[in-house]
């Protein structure tokens, strides 16, 4: 067991994965002589060869192009972007082709494109985007969204994998997040051995009875700062980590709302057409006689990330902001 950072245990599933099936190979901009721009794949062409590490020009669309023809035909490629932004150049080959593809020919298109994003140092509005809703409402692509080193190693493990197409979402601001300052129930010892974690089970954070806190990605850090904060006062908030956004745990979001009666769901994303929507409308449908309040949200504005950075830390989703919906739902 080990606890490396979030950055490290994605290359070593990377690494490992293409060690063990040499039909894995990796493509993006500046992945080769340069290691990536967050430096992930560091090292990996001068061990696997040109062909397999191959740096792309800069066109996204051409090289996802490339690697769902060479997914289609038996290999299973790896598509790095270096910001989560640039996908949309690439769009529609992912939309369209690549989920599209089972429906269409009933083949496999085992491919994984690794989005890093979310907020990081003011990067501005074309480098600090949460992708998620974009592919959401796709049918035939699956979202992983690892916020711990172990579900980040395990996860890609399972998408490599896997033989649909998997957007993999990494966030940014756990890739050098000190181990240490991290909150115990986001800093998992990590096995050395081989090992997966499947798409669509949640994780519980943090138990509690009072209200449900669902959330994913870096949002984890908040909702568990905001749950010590209600303990403090009273209030036993219980966390949840989704970890993947498709397949969802629908039961695991039932459950919790069964047993507390009361939620709030937190993403980092804009709350218009954001995740959030969808899991309160499966409570409201499925679990509404449970509720002892209305389900709240705590999400960005509707507004492009700003880059300035006061203006950027008033438009993320804040503890604070966290702190107040609780006590809110709390005293309803």
């Amino acid at each position: 067991m080990s606890q490396p950072t979030y950055r490290e245990a994605i290359r070593t599933a990377l690494w490992e994965e293409m060690e063990r099936d040499e039909r894995v190979y990796l493509i993006g901009e500046d992945i080769g002589l340069g290691g990536g721009a967050f430096y992930i794949t560091k090292g990996f062409q001068e061990h696997f060869g040109a062909m397999r590490v191959v740096d792309a020009p800069l066109a996204e669309a051409g090289f996802t192009g490339q690697a769902l023809g060479a997914a289609i035909g038996g290999l299973r490629p790896v598509v790095e972007f270096q910001f989560a932004d640039f996908v949309t150049e690439s769009y529609k080959m992912i939309v369209d082709f690549a989920a599209g593809n089972h429906y269409r020919q009933m083949g496999p298109v085992p491919i994984v494109l690794r989005l890093p994003a979310g907020a990081l140092v003011s990067a501005g509005p074309f480098h600090s985007g949460n992708p998620e809703p974009w592919f959401f409402h796709t049918p035939g692509l699956k979202i992983a969204a690892p916020a711990t080193a172990y579900d980040a190693k395990g996860m890609m493990k399972a998408a490599i994998r896997d033989e649909n197409p998997v957007i993999f979402i990494e966030y940014k601001k756990f890739y050098n997040y000190p181990v240490a300052d991290l909150p115990e129930a986001l800093r998992p010892d990590v096995p050395e051995d081989d090992y997966t974690v499947p798409f669509g089970e949640a994780r519980l954070l943090r138990a509690g009875e009072d209200i449900s806190l669902l959330t994913f990605g870096t949002t984890c850090l908040q909702a568990l700062e905001a749950a010590e904060i209600l303990e403090a006062e009273g209030v036993s908030v219980e966390v949840i980590d989704l970890r993947s956004l498709a397949p969802y745990d629908k039961g695991a979001i039932l459950d919790t709302v069964r047993k507390t009666g009361r939620l709030l769901i937190l993403h980092e994303a804009r709350k218009r057409g954001g995740l959030a929507g969808e899991f309160a409308t499966i409570v409201a449908e499925e679990a509404f006689e449970h509720l002892d309040a209305p389900i709240r949200r705590v999400a960005a504005p509707d507004t492009p990330m700003p880059m300035s950075p006061p203006l950027e830390e008033a438009y993320l989703p804040s503890t604070a902001d966290v702190v107040a919906a609780l006590r809110e739902l709390a005293a309803y």
